[in-house]
């Protein structure tokens, strides 16, 4: 792993070769192709907010894991698409009546100026070549169109005090972890216009728990203890999401970090 001298982004040394690269064919069962009712509820209030883009009605999810964000774009009014890599994914979201591409979103050739709405969540993290994926982006996203993204912040809180121990350094799985401003660079430089950009969200399990442990090599146990961070951060999320009064001191957290861009996940609204 290595830290790039002009942006800081996390990224690997050497791409993996096909025969040892992330295989996604069994990332998807029938456990995580649900998602809590909290989660569904956040993603509605998100797609909502993209009403004011709504021209064609349609919408791509790249990325779209258990088509959890394609059902509240379809609640929402949109045409929802979408593209995988996984095949149980592709099938489940077939079955739910979707429109879904199995492969890349370069594979699937859409129509250039296509989509009002194009959104990418956890997804530049685990490819080999992000740039692309970002220019084919703005090739099928219309001319004023919204790009919504999230990925992992390679230097927030976690990444700064735990570094290669945090579970989420795991090659091949992700292959880099995103500063704010080389992810914005990347955006920039495919053609995209950031409007708004938010680093937020911490959980602190991993921070208490690896704080003093020994340093591990990357993809040691990385696995594991990453299902063990998913499960407690959305323990931590729903709890904090159960009340008004809740929800206030979430936002106020997440004010502080965005404040200090210490936050743990980056999110990028940015235009055509």
């Amino acid at each position: 792993m290595l830290t790039c001298g002009r942006c800081s982004t996390l990224y690997t040394s050497q791409l993996p070769v096909a025969d040892s690269a992330e295989n996604y064919d069994d990332y998807y069962h029938e456990e995580n192709l649900t998602a809590p009712e909290f989660v569904n509820r956040r993603l509605n209030e998100i797609v909502a907010s993209f009403s004011a883009y709504k021209r064609h009605n349609r919408l791509l999810d790249v990325g779209f894991g258990a088509g959890t964000l394609l059902e509240a774009a379809r609640s929402a009014g949109f045409q929802a698409f979408g593209v995988d890599v996984a095949e149980r994914a592709v099938t489940s979201a077939r079955a739910m009546g979707f429109e879904v591409f199995c492969g890349t979103i370069q594979q699937a050739q859409y129509q250039e100026n296509y989509f009002d709405v194009v959104t990418a969540s956890e997804v530049l993290e685990h490819v080999p070549d992000p740039k692309a994926v970002l220019q084919e982006i703005a090739r099928v996203l219309r001319p004023g169109g919204l790009l919504w993204l999230t990925t992992p912040h390679g230097r927030g809180l976690s990444g700064k005090f735990l570094g290669l121990k945090w579970s989420v350094v795991s090659p091949p799985e992700h292959l880099q972890l995103f500063s704010r401003s080389g992810g914005l660079g990347m955006l920039k430089a495919a053609g995209l216009r950031p409007i708004r950009v938010a680093v937020e969200g911490l959980n602190p399990y991993e921070l208490l728990h690896l704080g003093n442990t020994p340093e591990l090599n990357p993809g040691t146990n990385n696995e594991s203890e990453g299902n063990i961070r998913v499960e407690s951060s959305y323990r931590l999320n729903e709890a904090l999401m159960a009340s008004r009064p809740r929800r206030l001191v979430k936002r106020a957290l997440n004010d502080l970090l965005n404040l200090g861009r210490l936050g743990d996940s980056l999110k990028i609204w940015a235009e055509k």
